[in-house]
């Protein structure tokens, strides 16, 4: 049996993917340990996995929430900026602190989050195998896929094409420090520098929890990419306590922006505005944002909570608002709920245009966000059968695609052959 190491910001829209994982394969005998910041540790720890501590001097408990306060106040390009400093920040620490780390536990082969692309320099400088997991939109860079942080659709033409191109340029100027970091430290190990972002993955196999129906038409894949759909589970997810009995049996639209760039207020105020006169209940959830009490009075009295169960409101819900985080898109998708998309920061944008793309919802960009745009979009995905249709299309996708089952499948064949894991098709 193997001893799996798993690295991924300690965030839960992160942790929510990489934990089930690590969940299956210690079902299956493994040892697996979560490697990362001590705000990882408790969640980790309900998920009755192994923890070791990154950066606790530079990490103290609690610097998550304090980051992720500021960062809630931000969106589009300041919020991308604020991140990548964040991400420079963290990859430096890991990459001096992780090696010794995790050649003291006795790790022998690691699940790295896409989005922490220094991990796979860790494996290197170790000489241990690792998988790239894309917990987040797919980040391989293919001139015909707009890039993360855009609203674009999928437009193959020489203009979409050039667009693209130009937004990669500025792309690769916003991310070049943290590019820098690691490249430096590959130089220090004498390990060549990586040619493009694309190589830092893994040539092992490279994991994605969307399915290939949420993903525009990619031709330049690796061949050992996979998607194997959603890994989402309960195990070490807290359940807050609901008012079930407050829900009055009409359709229910379920209000979210997640727990990162959810401090919007005024934005749940034109939620609630937009939804007022519809047959529909509407539940709202502040991601820790702030108190219940703050949004009290709200046209049409929705039901305000501080925090939600969100697989078990999804299961009776008939449409999300949502802010496009992954996580909650695929959580809505596997229950055939379609969406109305208010992409903030980062990858979010990139979600919101493949559910456009998939036809599983609408897209109100946040400066576009008012009362009228947002009841004209409700309205449609509510009334028109083509958005539900869509969205039990891809919750069949889903439930085909194998999901954590199959990804470890594929983890587990890749650390034991020590060969890339092919996949012969793409959609």
């Amino acid at each position: 049996m193997t001893h799996f190491g798993l690295i991924c910001p300690a965030t839960s829209g992160h942790l929510n993917t990489m934990l089930p994982l690590g969940k299956e394969l210690q079902k299956r005998g493994h040892r697996v340990t979560l490697l990362g910041r001590l705000d990882a540790k408790p969640q980790t720890l309900a998920a009755g996995l192994e923890f070791r501590a990154i950066g606790e001097l530079e990490f103290p408990s609690g610097t998550i929430a304090e980051s992720l306060a500021e960062l809630g106040q931000l969106s589009g390009s300041a919020a991308l900026k604020y991140t990548v400093n964040a991400l420079k920040y963290s990859a430096t620490v890991m990459l001096r602190e992780a090696p010794a780390v995790i050649k003291e536990a006795g790790v022998e082969a690691l699940l790295v989050d896409q989005v922490t692309p220094e991990g796979g320099s860790v494996a290197d400088l170790l000489g241990i195998p690792f998988i790239t997991i894309c917990s987040a939109v797919v980040l391989n860079r293919e001139e015909n896929i707009p890039p993360y942080f855009t609203t674009w659709g999928y437009n193959k033409t020489l203009w979409g094409r050039l667009r693209n191109s130009l937004s990669y340029q500025f792309l690769s100027r916003i991310v070049n420090p943290i590019t820098e970091v690691i490249n430096q430290s590959r130089q220090d190990w004498n390990l060549p520098p990586h040619a493009n972002s694309n190589g830092r993955y893994s040539q092992l196999a490279q994991i994605s929890q969307q399915p290939a129906e949420l993903e525009f038409p990619r031709q330049n894949l690796p061949q050992c990419f996979h998607f194997t759909g959603p890994y989402h589970s309960p195990s070490g997810r807290e359940v807050p306590a609901f008012p079930f009995d407050k829900l009055n049996g009409k359709p229910l639209i379920y209000a979210s922006l997640g727990t990162i760039q959810n401090r919007l207020l005024p934005v749940f105020k034109s939620i609630a505005e937009a939804c007022n006169g519809l047959d529909a209940q509407l539940v709202i959830t502040l991601g820790g944002s702030a108190s219940p009490e703050v949004l009290q009075g709200l046209p049409g009295n929705p039901l305000v909570v501080g925090f939600a169960p969100q697989l078990e409101l999804l299961q009776k819900a008939n449409l999300t608002i949502t802010h496009a985080g992954m996580n909650t898109t695929l959580e809505s998708l596997n229950n055939g709920v379609p969406m109305v998309a208010i992409p903030i920061a980062n990858d979010q944008p990139g979600v919101a245009a493949r559910i456009a793309w998939a036809g599983c919802g609408e897209v109100v960009p946040l400066k576009r966000v008012n009362v009228n745009s947002l009841r004209t979009a409700i309205k449609k995905v509510l009334t028109e059968d083509s958005y539900t249709k869509n969205a039990l299309r891809l919750q069949e996708a889903i439930q085909k695609a194998g999901g954590v089952s199959r990804a470890v499948d594929i983890i587990e064949q890749a650390i034991s052959t020590g060969k890339p894991v092919l996949m012969k098709t793409h959609k």
